[in-house]
């Protein structure tokens, strides 16, 4: 089965049980931010593991699931819990599910992440204006899906203006302070070495993490509209005494959790206004 068969068996597998649900904005939630799919208003959740073919979360502190409904008036789609390359899955699989969202009809792609900070220090929120996918394969490699997109697409606006111009005006309304800054993925699953962060930095970076541009360039690929805000869990490894460990990363990316979420529901609304 290709790639694409694959995608299409998956949306296959699960279109009967949208019951007519189009979300408009898809979310994808790093770690920590689980919470926030329950407290919007849930019509249905479908889990992953019901989904034939679909690559299941192993990470701790993924749950795993689909949820549809609304946050305030917006129809939205939830991962709780997103797949990662370091898993094993191919880039293929890894990137699945944004276009499995968008074909459920999906038009924008918000995502978050937990990052180690380069230029921010930990419980910073940073807003994505650009990044580095240099150090993780291009999940355009391989057949194209001509029915996304172009063989050869630009990426000279990943992240969408409008869309960053409405969650930093989210941001200032709410009084949460927004850094702005690049991001870079990295495969993972090990932390960065204090050599690379200080090349990442001569190479523009403020932040690091294990996700998320993959995602993003698939998405830009489909036509999506795209933003994305990193909560800065730890220092990047060289910038502080302390050895990374994912138990911090979690037990940051927690504190941090009620602030980020009122962002993000701040945020979306911002972009319900102008989309």
């Amino acid at each position: 089965m290709t790639p694409e068969e694959k995608l299409y068996n998956c949306y296959d597998s699960i279109k009967g049980k949208l019951n007519g649900f189009t979300p408009k904005i898809a979310l994808i939630l790093g770690s920590g931010l689980g919470a926030l799919a329950d407290e919007i208003d849930v019509k249905f959740t479908i889990d992953y593991s019901e989904i034939d073919g679909f690559p299941q979360s192993t990470v701790q502190g993924h749950k795993g699931r689909f949820v549809f409904g609304y946050m305030g008036d917006v129809p939205v789609v939830i991962m709780q819990g997103r797949v990662h390359y370091y898993e094993g899955y191919s880039m293929h699989d890894t990137v699945l599910p944004v276009r499995l969202m968008r074909l459920m009809g999906a038009e924008i792609l918000f995502l978050t992440n937990a990052a180690g900070g380069i230029s921010f220090g930990a419980g910073e929120f940073m807003l994505i204006t650009d990044q580095i996918s240099t150090f993780s394969p291009s999940p355009l490699i391989g057949r194209n899906f001509d029915k996304f997109g172009t063989r050869f697409p630009d990426m000279s606006e990943i992240y969408n203006k409008e869309l960053n111009s409405a969650v930093r005006n989210a941001a200032r309304e709410l009084g949460i302070d927004l850094k702005e800054g690049v991001y870079v993925q990295t495969t993972g699953p090990n932390f960065e070495s204090p050599a690379e962060v200080k090349m990442f930095k001569i190479l523009g970076a403020d932040a690091v993490g294990m996700s998320t541009a993959c995602e993003a360039i698939v998405a830009n690929h489909a036509g999506m509209k795209i933003c994305g805000i990193s909560c800065i869990a730890n220092l990047a490894c060289g910038l502080s005494d302390n050895p990374l460990t994912h138990a911090e990363v979690m037990e940051a990316a927690d504190n941090s959790a009620p602030v980020f979420k009122k962002l993000i529901k701040g945020a979306v609304e911002a972009i319900a206004r102008i989309s």
